[in-house]
């Protein structure tokens, strides 16, 4: 995971806020001036927010769990697709599907219906039938696939929820707050920040911003994943060399015990007791 920059941050435009007519008072603490109207964000505490995140990715991402990444503004979706792919995770870039997290059974039963479809296509009966019902089907899978055809993987809910502007991903922030889902998100000087577990003060408007903060969280994630295979690398390893030293290890022979009667012994004290009565007949 490479470090943030403070220069490479400010190139990108990180530090750019909203007006200051549009600020909420509690960004106040990542403000670092105003400048002509316009709220300037502190890069250095982007830096320590965008680490403190960065680190909660890494073990989230170490243990195996699964991170909903939600994006469907014009300037993010295109950087969120592209670079979230790499790391296997899913994400939202068109429209949130209200209930997405607080009725996961609804969508589940959707993605559901976009595998019978595909199912059906694939089969040869398909062909079979008229044009204007292949139409019909093609169309509603591509609607389906439009819609879920990120998330059609995830087969429980997400353990964590990144989110690019939060005032127009309010949806998802609430239904994840309400099933108590950590979330990650941009914040711009015109958030609340208090509504975000790990807020990453920044520029939530240019794509250049955005990629620049997304850069760095999906190198934590993947340095997450990285150390989670060599674990269960080193695992196996270790299993494979417990057994093999099992193998080589000679087995013990136990030789078969032998039935041994016992000998009556003539000179022990019993015997002479027994002895003993009979000679004092013979003397009387």
């Amino acid at each position: 995971m490479t470090e943030l920059k403070f220069e490479e941050l400010l190139e990108a435009g990180c530090h750019f806020g909203h007006l200051k007519r549009k600020w909420n008072p509690k960004m106040a603490p990542y403000i670092f001036k105003e400048h002509n109207g316009i709220h300037v964000i502190d890069l250095q505490k982007t830096i320590v927010k965008a680490d403190e995140a960065a680190n909660a990715l890494k073990q989230i991402a170490k243990s195996g769990k699964k991170i909903l990444f939600v994006a469907t503004k014009k300037q993010a979706k295109d950087v969120v697709s592209e670079m979230v792919k790499t790391v296997d995770m899913p994400f939202v870039t068109e429209r949130w599907p209200g209930g997405m997290l607080t009725n996961f059974e609804t969508i589940r039963k959707a993605i559901k219906k976009m595998n019978n479809l595909d199912q059906m296509m694939k089969d040869k009966v398909f062909n079979s039938i008229s044009k204007r019902e292949r139409l019909q089907v093609q169309r509603e899978r591509a609607k389906l696939d439009k819609n879920l055809g990120s998330i059609a993987d995830l087969t429980r809910l997400p353990s964590a929820l990144f989110v690019i502007d939060i005032q127009k991903e309010h949806i998802a922030v609430a239904e994840a707050r309400r099933l108590n889902i950590p979330t990650f998100a941009l914040v711009d000087t015109n958030c609340n920040p208090e509504l975000i577990d790990y807020p990453i003060p920044a520029n939530d408007d240019a794509s250049k911003s955005i990629a620049a903060i997304l850069k760095h969280m999906v190198e934590a994630i993947q340095e997450g994943l990285n150390e989670r295979m060599m674990d269960k690398e080193s695992v196996k390893d270790e299993k494979d060399a417990n057994e093999e030293s099992a193998a080589e290890a000679p087995a013990k022979t136990t030789r078969p015990r032998r039935n041994r009667t016992p000998k009556a012994d003539t000179e022990s004290p019993k015997a002479e007791a027994s002895e003993q009565p009979a000679e004092k007949k013979d003397e009387e």
